[in-house]
């Protein structure tokens, strides 16, 4: 429902390489770093976004999505939905291209938004999935 196969396939092949992954840690246990490791894996740079900011999986982390000092393409959002709004509109606030709220993560409101400001946006489904299911 908020997204298409066309949207998604428009994200991960046309939106950009550097996608800024809110929620990811060094945590091993968390979906966010299997994701990641897949999205390295068909050629994205993944850049952490989380509040320890850490390393992980050789690419510096970030506190906040402000604080990249280089331009993202997609924000891939790993959080709870009720904090998922904020992130969405921080995504606008940095330029970023697309947002994507993983498998579970969905706020009708943020996503409303973000379409309006011009950014694609895929809601509820996971890029790891998406990847070899659309390649």
């Amino acid at each position: 429902m908020y997204a298409d196969d066309e949207t998604v396939r428009a994200i991960l092949r046309e939106s950009g390489d550097t996608w800024a992954v809110v929620g990811l840690s060094a945590n091993e246990d968390r979906a966010a770093f299997g994701v990641a490791r897949v999205l390295q894996r068909f050629g994205k740079r993944v850049v952490p976004v989380h509040p320890k900011a850490e390393t992980v999986h050789g690419e510096r982390g970030y506190a906040t999505l402000a604080d990249i000092p280089f331009p993202v393409d997609v924000v891939d959002v790993f959080v709870n939905s009720r904090l998922a709004g904020p992130v969405a509109d921080e995504a606008v606030a940095i330029g970023a291209k697309a947002v994507w709220f993983q498998l579970g993560v969905i706020d009708p409101q943020a996503y409303a938004r973000t379409r309006a400001a011009g950014l694609a946006m895929v809601m509820d489904r996971c890029p790891a999935i998406e990847i070899p299911r659309l390649s």
